[in-house]
């Protein structure tokens, strides 16, 4: 058993004893051929699909990194640059944070709205790194990626290698940290998982003209030459961020995304958070110029809190979400990984380069269209 204090609705500090099930300590390993997931090709273990084919693939057990997801002698090495953001100086995230060892108590009226109580303004110091590619020419727009969770390493060093053998453009990586915490009721989770455009919005007019500025680059408008990544709450969060502002952003790589119920605060417009997006929003929505990358675990996450809404199931939420892409015509890639587990370290170094590739594949700097 397992007990934690949570405070009701009214404040009132009260204590609920949770039944921990052994079961729910290892994720179910999922079947990617299992009745209504989505028809995917199997690959040999160890290959990764073409960077030229669209559709879904499943790979493993074996997830050996990419060679260009390790350092190689004689690549041209990028520039790193780090900074920090303080709350304080933040319009748009002035900063929350979740008592520890809280959660929330399920609507009773709604099981799909969480009650949060202990949620307070809080301070908050992020970490930014910026990767410029030594082939970047002082004073010429740059494509560009955005990363959250970040200073993300291994995106740097890909990008040395895939910049090098010329899969793909001499981009700079904008990997943000995010503002702590996770979840409903923390600053991460507020960040990340609202279904609205207030992150790009955040990053638009508050990260990029300081990296612009720290940096000394000049970064592309063009939508085209833009992408998203992430995983987990970072992966919703990276297709948020073109969802609600495709003048701003075309490409979206995400890990074990997050398509689940975890929007916080509760919003009447997206009832179902990000789990939305694939069980209406997509569906009822006129394509958008988007190209999507995706990947999820064979023990990715399944219901791992106390809301039971049937929308906590990480994989059940990346398969509908290849089959609305799918029946919408999106150019997707979506890899289903056995052996894997979320945000799997070892399928990412198996996977990045290959990914990145597919991003990028059609991309034409804007001056040659």
């Amino acid at each position: 058993m397992k007990l934690s204090k949570i405070f009701n609705r009214t404040g009132a500090l009260v204590f609920v004893i949770w039944a921990v099930n052994p079961a729910m300590a290892q994720p179910p390993i999922r079947d990617p051929h299992t009745p209504g997931y989505v028809s995917a090709t199997e690959l040999p273990d160890g290959a990764i699909p073409s960077p030229g084919a669209n559709g879904n693939f499943i790979i493993g057990p074996t997830h050996d990194p990419a060679l260009e997801s390790t350092v190689q002698v004689n690549v041209p090495q990028g520039t790193i640059f780090h900074f920090t953001m303080d709350s304080k100086d933040s319009k748009i995230y002035p900063g929350i944070a979740r008592e520890p060892h809280t959660f929330g108590v399920p609507d009773t009226a709604n099981p799909a709205k969480l009650i949060v109580t202990t949620s307070h303004p809080a301070p908050y110091t992020r970490q930014v790194a910026v990767y410029v590619p030594k082939q970047y020419v002082a004073g010429t727009e740059a494509p560009f990626i955005v990363g959250a969770d970040g200073p993300d390493n291994l995106l740097f060093t890909v990008l040395d290698n895939l910049i090098a053998e010329g899969k793909v453009p001499a981009m700079i990586a904008i990997s943000i940290g995010n503002g702590s915490g996770d979840a409903q009721g923390s600053e991460r989770g507020l960040e990340y998982d609202t279904m609205s455009g207030l992150y790009a919005e955040f990053v638009e007019s508050e990260v990029l003209p300081l990296v612009e500025s720290k940096c000394q680059v000049k970064l592309t408008k063009d939508p085209d030459g833009r992408a998203t990544m992430g995983g987990s709450s970072g992966g919703s969060c990276a297709l948020i961020m073109a969802w609600y502002h495709p003048e701003w952003y075309h490409r979206v790589l995400t890990w074990s995304g997050t398509y689940i119920n975890q929007q916080w605060p509760w919003n009447p417009e997206t009832p179902h958070g990000a789990w939305g997006f694939h069980q209406d929003i997509i569906p009822k929505s006129q394509r958008k110029p988007l190209r999507i990358w995706m990947e999820v675990g064979d023990q990715d996450l399944f219901n791992p809190n106390v809301m039971r809404d049937d929308m906590h199931d990480w994989v059940l939420a990346n398969e509908n979400m290849a089959k609305v892409l799918a029946a919408k015509g999106y150019p997707y890639q979506f890899v289903f990984a056995r052996n894997a587990r979320h945000v799997d370290y070892k399928v990412k170094q198996q996977t990045f380069p290959e990914a990145l590739e597919w991003l990028w594949k059609d991309y034409q700097p804007a001056k040659v269209r």
